[in-house]
Formats: structure tokens, C-alpha cells, sequence
């Protein structure tokens, strides 16, 4: 009897499990180009720029700026965790709808994408170190000398083009190419002036920030191409955002410190 019911009765779980997936109140993967959200790629993993709490809730500079947006433009802000280095591939394929992730306007990546207008001005320069006799991007550049950087950022595309003597090292993640530094197995590590500085924080007995920068940059927020309104939109938030002392009271909750400091050592602080 029990096999003659299963018999007939196999088919009730499949017809329950598709009631479920058709039912409008089942849930659904928040897609890019909603009109109703805003899907944001960045690295959780740069502090205090992006990052996540203790919670792992997503947090920081750049949190905190897109979801200003997202209210400016009346859409539902989703933060998507990607590598940087798949930041740019997620945006081409409509995976996200913009980068906020600390990413720098160059020439070679507007081949692919768009950007904004700039919204901070830094600058590529060297955590070195203590002991090492190095004082510039020139000095750097001897046979015998390791360079780290982090992979897909610009201090990598400088050091593919410019560093032709020393020894290249990539690494994924900016903690790796801090240790290789303090450990001493590299000489320098290239990359922008505020994440230098924090670091120098961090490892002072075993380490020199050469904070002024060889090359400026500017960050900016990456479109697809071919989506103008939304970057007019973006444009328009930035300027309003700006004129409201919305980057200024950001720079106070995040990088009171490293304002102060800046000021002190006599570098501009752009925010």
C-alpha cells in the first residue's frame, strides 16, 4: 500500500516547491538596471574608504557616499562585495550599475568604462623600509631592489611601465604587500598616499611613508558606457554633495585624524 500511494503521490512536493517560486511574495536576486535600486560594487577591504563592521555590515567612506546618492536619486542602494580587480568586468556585464570603490580615473580604464567628475585628489607614493637608504620613485627603480604592489591598482600599472630594473612583486591583497615590507623581503610598496600613512601608523618601528606623491591621481565613480543619464545624475549629486559639506563632514567622521595629520605635515588633505 505505501509504495502504491507513493506511486501516485510523488509529484505533490514538486507541485509545493513551484506554488513557492511562482508566488509574487518569493524572493529574488536584486539585479542591476532596477529602476528601483542602485547596486554599487566595491572591495570591502580598504578601511576606512570600504569595509565592513563587526557585524560584517558594509561601512565607510564610500558606503556612507553611496547610499547619499542612492537617497538623491530615490533608489535602493545594494552594496556588492567584488574584488577590485573584477570591479570594471561586473559593471561591462551589468552585474552592478556603478563603482564607488576608491578606483582612479586613468586614461586606460575610460577605454572600457565611464567616469564622473573627480570627488578626491591623492596620489601614488612609497611605504619603504626604516632602514632602507630609498628617498624617491627613483631610487627604487635599482637591480637588486623588490617593489610590491597591489594587483589591478595603478600603483601596478605605474610599476609595469615605469619600474624596469627592480623586481616587480603583485599581490592581491594590500595587507600581503604591507608585510612584505615589514618582514623586510621588499623594499617599497607603492600606492596611494592615505592608505600609505595608515599603514606607516601601524608599523612605525619598521617602516618610512614617503607620503609626497610622484604621480596625482584623481578617484571618481565608474558608469557603463552608454548610460548618460546616469552620469549626469552623478554628476549633479556630487556637486550638490559637495556644496552641502556632505565630503567634509565625511572626511570629519572617518579621517579626523589623518586630516590633522596631513595638515601638519604640511600635505593637502582633498576630500
Amino acid at each position: 500500500m505505501m509504495k502504491r500511494y507513493w506511486g501516485k503521490m510523488w509529484w505533490w512536493p514538486i507541485l509545493s516547491l513551484l506554488a513557492i517560486l511562482l508566488s509574487p511574495f518569493a524572493s529574488t536576486p536584486v539585479q542591476a538596471g532596477a529602476n528601483d535600486t542602485l547596486v554599487v560594487g566595491m572591495e570591502l577591504a580598504y578601511p576606512p574608504f570600504e569595509m565592513t563592521d563587526k557585524a560584517g555590515t558594509p561601512t565607510g567612506v564610500s558606503v556612507d557616499l553611496a547610499h547619499e546618492l542612492g537617497k538623491a536619486l530615490g533608489r535602493k542602494v545594494v552594496i556588492r562585495n567584488t574584488a577590485f580587480d573584477g570591479l570594471i568586468p561586473s559593471l561591462k556585464t551589468g552585474k552592478i550599475d556603478l563603482i564607488i570603490s576608491s578606483m582612479t580615473a586613468t586614461t586606460e580604464r575610460a577605454k572600457s568604462i565611464d567616469f564622473s567628475a573627480p570627488y578626491l585628489e591623492t596620489g601614488l607614493c612609497l611605504l619603504v623600509k626604516k632602514t632602507s637608504p630609498i628617498t624617491s620613485i627613483k631610487d627604487l627603480d635599482q637591480p637588486g631592489r623588490v617593489v610590491a604592489v597591489k594587483k589591478g591598482t595603478t600603483g601596478h600599472v605605474y610599476a609595469e611601465k615605469h619600474i624596469t630594473r627592480a623586481k616587480v612583486l603583485v599581490l592581491d591583497k594590500e595587507a600581503a604587500a604591507v608585510l612584505e615590507v615589514v618582514q623586510g623581503k621588499a623594499d617599497a610598496f607603492i600606492y596611494d598616499q592615505m592608505s600609505t600613512y595608515q599603514n606607516w601608523r601601524k608599523n612605525q618601528d619598521t617602516t618610512r611613508a614617503l607620503l609626497v606623491p610622484f604621480q596625482k591621481e584623481s578617484w571618481a565613480v565608474g558608469i557603463r558606457k552608454g548610460n548618460d543619464r546616469l552620469k549626469e545624475q552623478v554628476n549633479g549629486f556630487l556637486k550638490d554633495f559637495r556644496a552641502r559639506g556632505g565630503f567634509e563632514k565625511l572626511g570629519d567622521t572617518y579621517l579626523k585624524e589623518e586630516k590633522e595629520a596631513f595638515k601638519k605635515l604640511g600635505y593637502p588633505f582633498f576630500l
